[in-house]
């Protein structure tokens, strides 16, 4: 499901992307916002077989967007954040702890650092419209270099199965959010993202007993939160400024 959906979004942003970047510059827009945000991390891999919610642990992003047409903005972002996940929490058909997770009963724990370069697809004109409520739906597809370092304990089988390190690693991040302009120039946000890793050595444990481990499904990791930005604007034309400034009220 969760691949469906990132092969979903990167299909249709870059589409859009690609068609909305060849249009007349008069359709560019003179905007551009810096802003941070709130939210939390979370992990998904050898440790944690599907996303689970009590693994979420808190995270920061700063980033800036520029928008390049009514529909299409770039971003760039930076976001730090922490990892955690445990065997314990991993619930089996009958409700209890599955028999490899119970006999591993092993833990992850550390934080990543990534930076990002993103394309957003806007369904609407959140700044430019002419209704009362100033917001729009978006979908986010890019890449991303990240900086992990983790550390894994199992409780059990000790060993082999206690790692620590970090490492550099690349991902594919993409999402969906939804922007909402409070005034002329400050804009909230809420955004839901999964990251791809092109790696299984988030937990350290790709290389161990091909028994107690799954060595063919990659690691992912997530992002989610809320945001404040600030909007710049760069208007050549006095006249337009003044329209666009009545038009936000």
């Amino acid at each position: 499901m969760i691949k469906s959906f990132v092969q979903s979004a990167l299909l249709v942003c870059f589409v859009q992307a690609g068609s909305a970047l060849f249009c007349a510059s008069a359709s560019a827009q003179n905007t551009s916002e810096l802003g941070v945000g709130l939210g939390a991390t979370n992990y998904r891999g050898e440790i944690s077989p599907d996303y689970q919610l009590q693994n979420n642990r808190p995270a920061f992003t700063v980033f800036y967007r520029k928008d390049v047409s009514v529909p299409i903005t770039l971003r760039g972002g930076f976001t730090a954040g922490f990892l955690r996940a445990d065997d314990g929490n991993v619930t089996g058909e009958n409700g209890g702890v599955p028999p490899l997770q119970n006999y591993r009963q092993a833990n992850t724990k550390g934080s990543i650092l990534e930076a990002s370069a993103v394309v957003e697809y806007n369904f609407l004109d959140y700044h430019y419209r002419t209704d009362k409520i100033h917001f729009t739906p978006y979908l986010f597809a890019g890449v991303a270099a990240f900086y992990a370092s983790t550390t894994t304990v199992s409780n059990t089988l000790g060993g082999e199965f206690n790692q620590e390190g970090s490492m550099l690693g690349f991902s594919i991040p993409a999402g969906a959010g939804l922007k909402y302009a409070l005034s002329e120039h400050i804009n909230l946000g809420l955004e839901v993202g999964v990251r791809k890793a092109f790696t299984d050595q988030l937990d350290h444990l790709s290389e161990q007993d091909p028994l107690l481990v799954n060595v063919h499904d990659q690691d992912w990791y997530y992002y989610s939160g809320l945001s404040i930005s600030y909007t710049f604007y760069k208007i050549p034309c006095p006249s337009q400024y003044k329209k666009n400034k009545r038009l936000l009220k």
